[in-house]
């Protein structure tokens, strides 16, 4: 499992737009980590990267925003607040895993719901105070595409 080191939240964002460069339709990309590691930073930075120029807002409370940015829409999911999986299928979780591109803070609160056929990207409090590693898994389909990224990937 390669570990990118993030200096800082410019770092964070760079990394966040590679990843975003090579996202397509369907893709599910879990973002780990404990409180304020920076989930939500990777993502908006994703979304951003992606062409959305708005506020993006943190879910914590609507517990999805959709972006519909270019051909993919982007579903944003914070599940810190959900009790069990069957909670997120309310959300329109499915669509998203089949349309759409998937980011999805605390992917653990899906259990079994959560696809094999995913990035994930676990953020680990660095040195500094902004700085951050990036710990990544990645199924299959996404090994060729992290080459060149994402070193050693």
């Amino acid at each position: 499992m390669p570990v990118i080191d993030l200096p800082d939240e410019a770092a964070t964002a760079a990394f966040a737009a590679r990843v975003a460069a090579v996202a397509t339709g369907g893709d599910i990309i879990a973002l780990r980590g404990d409180l304020g590691a920076g989930k939500t930073t990777v993502a908006r930075a994703f979304i951003h990267a992606r062409g959305y120029e708005e506020e993006v807002p943190s879910p914590t409370f609507t517990l999805v925003q959709v972006y519909e940015v270019g051909p993919t829409v982007i579903w944003h999911f914070d599940l810190y607040r959900v009790n069990s999986p069957d909670e997120a299928w309310e959300l329109g979780i499915e669509d998203a895993f089949v349309e759409g591109i998937s980011l999805i803070e605390w992917p653990d609160r899906l259990g079994l719901l959560l696809p094999q056929r995913r990035l994930e990207i676990t953020l680990l409090f660095g040195e500094q105070p902004e700085a951050r590693h990036a710990a990544l898994d990645a199924a299959q389909d996404w090994l060729g595409r992290l080459t060149g990224i994402i070193p050693d990937a």
